[in-house]
Formats: C-alpha cells, sequence, structure tokens
C-alpha cells in the first residue's frame, strides 16, 4: 500500500471516531487503528496524543510525545536524543513551527511523565526545554514552579 494510501485511510479511522467524551473505548480503538495504519505522520501522532492526553491516558501519551520529539528532531536534523540537544542546535527561541513543536512535545513529555509521577524526568524535560528556550514562550517554567514542593518556595523567598 502506497503511503498517501496509508495515511487516508488513517485519516479516515480517526474521521470515524465516535468521539472521545461519548465513546471513549470507541474512540481508542480509532485512535490505535490509525496509528498502524500511518505510524510515521506527523498529524496523526498529534492527534493520538491530544487524545491520550485528554483523556488522562499519559501512560499512552507518552510514547506519542516521544514520537513527535523524534521526528521533529529528523526534521530539525538535530540529535535524537533530546539530553543532546543543545540552544544552538535550531532557533528554538524563533516562531518557527519546528522548533517551536519540538518544545511542546518536550513539555508534553514532561507533564506526562510528573502526572506519573516521575517528577525527575519530568523536571530534566524542562528544564532542557527552559534552556533551549530562555524566553519560555511554551510556559516551561510555570510547570517548574508548580511542581516544586512547597519547600523549595519557602526556601527562594
Amino acid at each position: 500500500m502506497r503511503l498517501e494510501d496509508r495515511t487516508s485511510e488513517a485519516f479516515a479511522h480517526l474521521a470515524n471516531a465516535p468521539g472521545a467524551r461519548s465513546d471513549p473505548e470507541g474512540t481508542a480503538r480509532a485512535v490505535e487503528a490509525a496509528l498502524k495504519a500511518a505510524p510515521d505522520d506527523l498529524d496523526i501522532r498529534l492527534g493520538a496524543y491530544r487524545f491520550y492526553f485528554y483523556t488522562h491516558r499519559f501512560v499512552e501519551a507518552i510514547p506519542q510525545a516521544e514520537a513527535i520529539l523524534a521526528q521533529t528532531a529528523r526534521r530539525l536534523n538535530i540529535p535524537a536524543d533530546w539530553r543532546a540537544v543543545g540552544p544552538a542546535d535550531a532557533a528554538f527561541s524563533a516562531p518557527e513551527t519546528a522548533p517551536g513543536l519540538y518544545l511542546q512535545a518536550l513539555i508534553a513529555l514532561a507533564y506526562c511523565h510528573m502526572r506519573l509521577g516521575d517528577m525527575t524526568l519530568g523536571r530534566a524535560c524542562l528544564d532542557k526545554a527552559l534552556s533551549l528556550d530562555p524566553t519560555d514562550r511554551f510556559a516551561a517554567y510555570r510547570l517548574v514552579r508548580a511542581a516544586a514542593p512547597e519547600d523549595d518556595e519557602d526556601a527562594s523567598a
């Protein structure tokens, strides 16, 4: 099957999904079918991430955020491992789509890990996002503050 046909099939699955609120399991089946049909399509991954995120299925959202991060890294021609990415690797503070999507995926990954209790990995992702974009256009610092224990806040006052 041609790539275009697989992508069309994937979008058809999503278009025919019953709705996350009215039938979350039916929608989950449609999302899985779309991912199976076009696993490398960025729009399908974004749709899958949003579905899992908004239905609080953070375990399932993590692989979607990771795939978005990996696909965007390839587009930007930067290291696949987010830990190895530096501020000079792309124009992360500029209003360009790919660097912005990379940052959003990194922050999304952080949020999911933090919601699942892995504050260490979540904070590492947020710290990386802040180091890549000191202008913090996607509000990573707000998550850092929200995740900080109250004792840390008292110590800085």
